[in-house]
Order: C-alpha cells, then sequence, then structure tokens
C-alpha cells in the first residue's frame, strides 16, 4: 500500500510540475504577441503618415497646376 501512495505522489509531483511550465510559456507567449503587435501599430501608424504627407503634397501641385491653368488661360 506504501508504493502505490508513493507512486501516485511522484505521478501527482510530476503532473503538477509539467503544468507549471506551460503557464510560464504561455505568459511569454502572449507577450511576444502584445511585443509584435505594438511594433506592427507603431509601423501601421508610420506608413499612414508617410501616405498622408505624399496625398496632401499632390493636392497642393495638383491645385497648384490647376490655378497656373486657369490664370493663364
Amino acid at each position: 500500500m506504501n508504493k502505490v501512495f508513493a507512486i501516485f505522489a511522484i505521478v501527482g509531483l510530476i503532473a503538477t510540475a509539467s503544468c507549471g511550465n506551460k503557464e510560464v510559456k504561455e505568459e511569454e507567449t502572449v507577450e511576444t504577441v502584445q511585443e509584435a503587435t505594438e511594433g506592427a501599430v507603431e509601423a501601421t501608424e508610420e506608413v499612414i503618415e508617410d501616405t498622408t504627407d505624399s496625398i496632401e503634397n499632390a493636392a497642393e501641385v495638383a491645385v497648384e497646376q490647376v490655378e497656373e491653368v486657369v490664370e493663364n488661360n
């Protein structure tokens, strides 16, 4: 009977130890995903700002060209 109790105790300790490692890995994975998401958001914001600036510059050039054509005619 003592051997059976010892075997159950060992199996329980192994199961508990293996479950503990999964939680740490999940937390690390969540942190990694959060960092990657933040980086992607920052990169997207930069692209949006650059695109907005390019569109504004193109619009200004178009307005200037239209004004020149109107003045010349």
